[in-house]
């Protein structure tokens, strides 16, 4: 039996990242990414400082099993400088990025991925935010579009050297 035959029926609780959650947020990352697209292990203590409210683990009995993160902006869109340069979080109103979410692939296909991005929702309308904003690739558009994003056409992000795709879902 594995990991998700064990827990496919157990409840999932959304919570703040901690410190305590860095192993399991780094190895989802290398999990779901490329190297040259992974964040590094500085860029997500960074993060964990920085972004304590919109930084968010999915949880199932007590493992971390999925997490999404981003910043507030004035920005409407994505920049490659977020990743790289997290900025003061005080800002009234502004924009939700979204960074990175990532789901472990034991746990994909559970609705993981749309319960992270319904609780950074919930937390950006709570703060008056204007929109959520992503960039993804080719293949995740349809994802984010059953979750109520729209499609805004090619970014102008060359993270990785991958042709990305800005998304963005209005809050209200």
């Amino acid at each position: 039996m594995n990991k998700t035959d064990n827990n496919k029926n157990s409840q999932v609780s959304i919570r703040n990242a901690n410190m305590t959650d860095l192993t399991a947020i780094l190895n989802i990352e290398q999990l779901g990414f490329t190297t040259e697209e992974a964040g590094t292990e500085f860029q997500y203590i960074e993060r964990l400082k920085k972004l304590k409210e919109t930084f968010l683990v999915a949880v199932i009995n007590d493992q971390v099993i999925g997490f999404i993160v981003g910043p507030v902006v004035q920005e409407d869109k994505i920049a490659d400088w977020m990743y790289e340069e997290i900025r003061e979080q005080d800002i009234v109103g502004g924009n939700q990025m979204v960074l990175t979410i990532a789901v472990d692939p034991a746990f994909q296909g559970f609705h993981i991925g749309s319960q992270l991005l319904d609780a950074l929702y919930i937390k950006a309308k709570t703060k008056n935010r204007e929109t959520i904003a992503l960039t993804c690739l080719e293949k995740n558009i349809s994802f984010y579009e059953k979750n109520g994003y729209k499609n805004i056409g090619q970014s102008f992000s060359n993270h990785a050297g991958e042709i990305w795709y800005d998304l963005i879902k209005k809050i209200g």
